[in-house]
């Protein structure tokens, strides 16, 4: 049997990356883990709802042994048998993300001996998570690019703070993940904003756009307003921008008492940093692809510079990996980061 590894949860960010990306390395590689202080960087450490159904989603596909897996936990010992895909359902049940529970379980799906069927239920458009527009438009394409294939389906929005959001993903595994190099991102074949609205005012929407229009100069008809059924109140902008080679979007979210000028401009400001960058992989996406490529022996991108978040799933995935990173910085905006499986 493997020794155990122990990982301090207080590294770097002190958040749920670390615990996320723990229990997905564990159920690839077979290797046992203790945390202790979980998401002691967070206002509320410990487990919280979202953390706790992401445990017990890995515990459900890898056949796990688990203590500590309790709300408020900041403690917990996993022991992973075998993955093993099928149907899967998982509940967040409150506004936890739906979305980062499907980011703990999905990496080890992908390799699986047989397809997986998932129903998760939860937050899909939450702040400080990957909204499901995200998943759908950006990361599952490049996952069809390494080999396996994860389709998703939104059956309904959840915002915070009401959540009761649904969505069904189809996993069809590959035997191993092919590299994935993302050097040039081509010539721009399009953009797109959607503002989302639930149980708001349309103008809400119309302002954000208004405001995209006038800063990003898009045309009227790559602004659309959408309204969608969701349980509770909620608005989420997304500003797509389609590449030869690749997709990103970048999100901002309406909060209670902000202008939605002011939430347009936030994603206005993601978007012209990208474009004037000139790379393919945005933050966010730099951040997602860590552990695809790990899991593939490696693989190659530009981006901006690594935030602290990824730094911290770096470190994380070199305690269960032998992984060497090599990152050089060509711009102050343009980074090469190499990922090599040792």
């Amino acid at each position: 049997m493997s020794s155990m590894l122990v990982i301090d949860g207080s590294l770097g960010e002190g958040g749920g990356q670390i615990l996320r990306s723990s229990l997905a390395m564990s159920l690839i590689t077979g290797q046992p883990f203790r945390m202790t202080h979980i998401r002691a960087g967070r206002k509320k450490p410990g487990l919280l709802r979202q953390h706790l159904t992401a445990v017990r989603a890995a515990a459900a596909v890898g056949g796990a042994s688990v203590e500590g897996d309790r709300l408020g936990s900041q403690e917990l010992t996993f022991h992973p048998a075998s993955v093993r895909g099928g149907e899967l359902v998982f509940d967040v049940g409150s506004a936890g993300s739906a979305t980062l529970v499907l980011q703990t379980v999905l990496p080890p799906l992908l390799v699986a001996s047989t397809p997986s069927s998932l129903l998760l239920e939860g937050g899909t458009h939450n702040p400080f998570a990957p909204p499901f527009d995200y998943l759908e438009r950006v990361f599952l394409p490049l996952i069809a690019r390494m080999g396996a294939r994860a389709e998703a389906r939104l059956e309904r929005a959840g915002f915070y703070p009401a959540g009761g959001g649904r969505m069904n993903v189809t996993v069809q595994p590959a035997p191993r993940l092919q590299r994935l190099e993302l050097l040039e991102r081509g010539a721009v074949r399009g953009q797109r904003a959607r503002a989302l609205l639930s149980r708001l005012p349309r103008q809400i929407g119309e302002r954000e756009l208004r405001r995209v229009r006038d800063q990003l100069a898009w045309p009227e008809e790559q602004l659309q307003v959408e309204e969608v059924a969701s349980p509770g109140p909620g608005n989420a902008l997304l500003l797509e921008v389609e590449c030869e080679q690749i997709t990103e979007l970048f999100t901002a979210f309406g909060e209670r008492g902000v202008p939605a000028e002011t939430v347009a401009d936030r994603a206005v400001a993601e978007v012209r940093r990208y474009e004037a960058a000139g790379v393919p992989v945005g933050e966010q996406l730099a951040d997602q692809l860590l552990l695809p490529l790990a899991l593939a022996g490696g693989g190659a991108f530009r981006t901006l510079p690594l935030s602290s978040h990824s730094q911290t799933n770096l470190d994380v995935l070199r305690r269960f990996v032998s992984l060497e990173v090599r990152s050089e910085e060509r711009a102050p905006d343009d980074w090469l980061v190499e990922l090599c499986r040792r």
